[in-house]
């Protein structure tokens, strides 16, 4: 009977071990594409592509500002820091809840950020997966 008790104890240990470690594989995977998704995505904003990065936002992110808000914002926002010299993630962490936007898939980036004119900066962005399942990015933000 102890011997039953001990085997059964065992295989449950086990099964919620590789449980859990098949959810921080998934978390793991899932942060790793947000990453690719942001860096993508930054890349258009250091090219000055300002107006493609509007496009390949998510709807979360069209509805709270037209095109050409966008544009004009980041054109004002980050023109004097010139070209983009390096950039580092510091941390990525999945979220399903964020104040003031409606629960989700997110992923929270923070970017260590060298410019020209601007040696330290932080960059911030937050990939969601879109209502169609694909990742984009729904906010950013520097300091």
């Amino acid at each position: 009977m102890k011997k039953s008790f001990l085997i059964i104890t065992t295989l449950l240990l086990l099964l919620n071990l590789s449980c859990s470690q098949e959810k921080n594989i998934q978390r793991d995977l899932t942060e790793q594409a947000a990453i690719s998704v942001a860096n993508s995505w930054l890349s258009l904003v250091s090219e000055e592509k300002y107006g493609e990065s509007w496009d390949e936002a998510a709807n979360l992110f069209k509805n709270a500002v037209s095109k050409e808000q966008w544009k004009q914002a980041l054109s004002g926002l980050l023109s004097p820091f010139g070209a983009c010299i390096s950039r580092e993630v510091i941390s990525a962490k999945y979220m399903t809840s964020l104040p003031g936007v409606p629960n989700g898939e997110y992923v929270v980036i923070t970017f260590k950020t060298e410019f020209e004119e601007k040696s330290e900066a932080i960059e911030t962005v937050t990939p969601m997966k879109d209502t169609d399942g694909v990742w984009r990015v729904s906010g950013y933000f520097i300091k």
